[in-house]
């Protein structure tokens, strides 16, 4: 996440109070990106103001970016300089510097493979699949009409069904350390995994403002996890030999 400039009022732009809980400033960054989208209001559509709109949601939507974001303007009100945010880059790389030494650790024992297998990659393998599987059939689903709010609540409930398999997925991921024989096997999971959380923050943006775009990004981030999980079966393969 990039540095926020404490300058705006996202508040005002999302025309919600400081003491707004998290479902009102998604209900209303929903409301407000209705009434703007171009496809909704035909000439009416300001791209500046869904501009700001989306920059406001971005840092609000977010407990963690919220609680930052109201830190530093108690801080710039009380007339210091604002700490610096650390952004998604820095925690992407302490994410890999964790996986890094967990592959490290792995087991000397012979049995090893069998129990990573046994206990993680089967069971991960399988929340996977419950994630790319019916992605197909619920945006057929949705395609009937995006702007129906009941099809659009049933395609929020798969993505909300999707992020609980997958921090199943990443639990058993780290719950055994893999052995080194399967440290290709390994990556490629845990790329899988990541590309799919990128796909399910895109899609859900998508259903909060209706721009396409992260609909699309989002079905091509989980087709690259679809070719990770599938070259991590055949690397499993030469791994078994």
């Amino acid at each position: 996440m990039t540095a926020r400039s404490v300058e705006t009022d996202h508040y005002r732009t999302l025309k919600i109070a400081e003491t707004a809980t998290q479902q009102q400033i998604k209900e209303s960054y929903r409301r407000l990106a209705k009434a703007l989208h171009p496809d909704t209001q035909h000439d009416t559509g300001d791209a500046e103001s869904i501009k700001q709109l989306n920059a406001a949601y971005e840092v609000l939507g977010d407990p963690q970016s919220r609680s930052d974001y109201d830190r530093d303007r108690r801080v710039q009100k009380a007339g210091f300089q604002s700490d610096q945010i650390r952004d998604r880059t820095h925690r992407t790389a302490q994410s890999q510097a964790q996986y890094r030494q967990r592959r490290q650790a792995a087991y000397a024992a012979d049995d090893a493979f069998a129990v990573w297998i046994s206990k993680v990659y089967n069971p991960v393998d399988r929340l996977i699949a419950k994630i790319l599987t019916p992605l197909k059939g619920e945006i057929r689903a949705l395609s009937g009409d995006p702007f129906d709010d009941e099809l659009m609540e049933n395609f929020q409930t798969y993505l909300e069904t999707c992020r609980e398999h997958l921090e199943k997925a990443r639990s058993k991921f780290q719950s055994v350390a893999n052995p080194s024989n399967t440290a290709g096997v390994a990556a490629n999971l845990y790329y899988c995994l990541n590309q799919l959380e990128d796909g399910i923050e895109e899609m859900e943006r998508y259903t909060y403002c209706y721009e396409e775009s992260y609909l699309h990004t989002g079905q091509e981030l989980f087709r690259i996890s679809t070719k990770l999980r599938r070259e991590a079966k055949e690397k499993l393969k030469v791994a078994s030999r």
